[in-house]
């Protein structure tokens, strides 16, 4: 049985491409059914319109409350019968209005490793403890969303790779978003092969 995956993304979509890829090579047994994004300006909606994917775009809120949207979020979701739905670069905290209606279905990417720089600019923030010596590395974590806490939630994966004394930031970031479209994929194809749950 094929799963079926709604991707929400705010930004790029690199990750998107790296699931779009995937799929289409039959690396993981799965089919992205939409994409989501609170962005209309997204170029990750471009990757997903080349790729024949309905796309779907719900602007952030100018009046109104984060649990109102988040409903309308987790009601468009909830028509598209998917098994699971992957945060690739969604830039919105979700609230429990959102979490609650789809428990152990919601995955995201984080490009840190556990317990280190929860939130934005994860990269730029391990970067810059590296070069004041409070650590030697950086990673990536797949990870369950059970609840509002901020990437905590329980770990599907996670690798780490070390700094390289006299990289830049730029070169440092291209090897984290690099292991983030490796390390996603094998997460995926690991849960919906049952070999991780």
């Amino acid at each position: 049985m094929t799963v079926k995956l709604v991707v929400l993304i705010s930004g790029n979509g690199s990750n998107l491409q790296a699931i779009l890829d995937a799929c289409e090579k039959k690396v993981i047994n799965a089919k992205v059914v939409a994409v989501i994004s609170n962005n209309s300006g997204a170029f990750g909606l471009v990757r997903a319109e080349k790729a024949g994917i309905n796309t779907i775009v719900l602007p952030n809120l100018t009046s109104g409350t984060r649990i109102e949207y988040d409903k309308r979020l987790a009601d468009i979701v909830e028509e598209l019968r998917v098994d699971f739905v992957i945060l690739a670069g969604w830039m919105r905290l979700l609230s429990s209005a959102f979490l609650q209606r789809f428990q152990g279905k919601v995955i995201n990417i984080h490009p840190a490793l556990p317990g280190f720089f929860p939130g934005t600019h994860a990269i730029e923030r391990s970067f810059d403890a590296f070069l004041i010596g409070e650590v030697d590395r950086g990673g990536v974590m797949v990870h369950y969303v059970p609840d509002e806490g901020v990437d905590s939630g329980p770990i599907l994966m996670s690798r780490e790779i070390f700094f390289r004394q006299g990289e830049t930031l730029d070169q440092f970031e291209a090897r984290i978003h690099d292991l983030e479209h490796i390390l996603l994929v094998e997460a995926l194809q690991k849960l919906i092969s049952g070999k991780i749950n």
